[in-house]
């Protein structure tokens, strides 16, 4: 852990350094101020600015000390206790046109998790990473409350979080449950569909028919051990997220869900969502022949608070997952894992039930415009598949240079561990992740 203690001592005098020298830059007759503030990207197609195309890209870079698994090993197969390492979490570009009131067209791609050892890509190595389609989909306004589109698409079910914007988080990032299906019948949380949106007073919805990927083999080569897994299917899942917002109302121009404000709206939303799909799991029990196939049925209740308070703010977020995968249903899941045995992974989507809670302040800005904000999440995980529950917490602080344009994040992160399906140890996690969009 002392790696961990020399990054956290290196990250705070950086800051102190930086914001001194930024303090340092007041405005002066003899010194003109530079404008830092941000303007979007926006080709204009016509002279009212109804039709126009808008360009977005953003990177985001993790420094990482990670306290491995038990058993966990290198790339020489030695036992390692702990990792370093950096890494492209994501490398974006997405584009949209307005190209009449009535139309739009939405491009996303780009590459996640490129490691030294990986590019993302399963096999893999850490060269030259896989640059793929996120999101590709064209709607169509029928009416002001309702619009409908087609495409691979980010329109999701389940929870605001699972339509989470990956530029604002309040965290360093998602904790990936609120993804259930990631990489498995979904393309990185999209997957093909046609989707419904829109506002009806302060009642937002969005609901798709999607044709979900094919994952996993055919039910009955599964093993008699009891345990559902994906099987082959050729039936189409069925998803939505409603909200009814209080306060201030939310943009759905776009899917994506702010993760924080930083107190420069009021905001009070609850909503639930679910996302079923049929016979895309089976189970095969000790004894039988066949296996039985089961559905997928996730649901889950969640609520958004942003208040501002004197010249800051509070964000607040809880969420209530209820799932169902089938029998004893779990997978491990480890972002950026670069170690073999286990190293980061932790049990993260199964059947069963996870409460999550994020909560945040950021102070008034600087006289640099700058802002601080702490932050801590807290995680209860109950699956069917292991003995015992688990908790977890993440702590940590957001330093916004320019707003969600420009900041830098260092996040500790504990994590459970299990041996035998009994809940044995805990390990931890520290990040620094440096983040520009445009």
């Amino acid at each position: 852990m002392k790696l961990l203690k020399l990054i956290l001592i290196v990250f705070c005098l950086a800051l102190f350094c930086f914001s001194q020298n930024l303090f340092a830059q007041e405005k002066t007759e003899e010194k003109q101020e530079i404008d830092h503030s941000y303007k979007p990207l926006t080709l204009k197609l016509d002279d009212s600015g109804n039709k126009y195309i808008r360009f977005l890209t953003w990177h985001q870079f993790w420094v990482r000390s990670t306290q491995n698994n038990p058993n966990s090993v290198d790339l020489a197969g030695n036992p390692s206790d702990n990792t370093f390492d950096i890494g492209l979490r994501r490398s974006r570009v997405l584009m949209y046109a307005q190209i009449s009131p009535r139309f739009l067209i939405l491009t996303h791609f780009g590459l996640n998790n490129q490691t030294f050892v990986n590019g993302g890509v399963t096999g893999g190595t850490g060269k030259k990473p896989q640059i793929f389609m996120h999101d590709a989909w064209t709607e169509y306004k029928v009416a002001d409350q309702l619009y409908i589109g087609t495409g691979l698409h980010y329109w999701n079910g389940i929870s605001r979080m699972t339509n989470a914007s990956t530029l604002n988080f309040l965290t360093i990032d998602a904790p990936i449950f609120n993804w259930a299906t990631i990489e498995l019948t979904d393309q990185f949380a999209r997957q093909f569909g046609i989707y419904a949106k829109g506002k009806i007073g302060g009642f937002d919805y969005r609901i798709a028919l999607n044709k979900p990927f094919a994952s996993g083999g055919a039910a009955n080569d599964l093993a008699d051990d009891g345990i559902a897994r994906n099987v082959l299917n050729d039936n189409t899942a069925v998803q939505g997220y409603f909200n009814y917002q209080f306060f201030d109302k939310e943009s759905n121009k776009l899917p994506y869900f702010v993760g924080t404000y930083m107190g420069s709206k009021k905001i009070f939303n609850i909503g639930a969502g679910f996302h079923y799909h049929p016979e895309a799991t089976a189970v095969k029990k000790a004894g039988q022949t066949e296996a039985q196939l089961k559905d997928i049925s996730l649901f889950a209740v969640d609520a958004f608070l942003e208040l501002p308070m004197g010249k800051g703010g509070l964000t607040a977020y809880s969420a209530f997952y209820s799932y169902d995968f089938g029998d004893n249903y779990l997978r491990n899941v480890g972002i950026m894992n670069i170690s073999g045995g286990g190293g980061n992974t932790q049990p993260t989507i199964g059947t069963g039930t996870i409460s999550y809670t994020q909560a945040g302040y950021a102070f008034a800005k600087f006289k640099n415009g700058a802002q601080f904000q702490p932050f801590a999440a807290f995680t209860y995980k109950n699956f069917e598949a292991l003995n015992d529950p688990s908790s977890q917490f993440d702590i940590g602080a957001n330093y916004f240079i320019n707003s969600h344009h420009a900041k830098i994040t260092l996040q500790y992160s504990q994590r459970p561990v299990y041996a035998a399906g009994n809940l044995d140890t805990t390990r931890g996690e520290i990040i620094l992740q440096t983040h520009i969009w445009l």
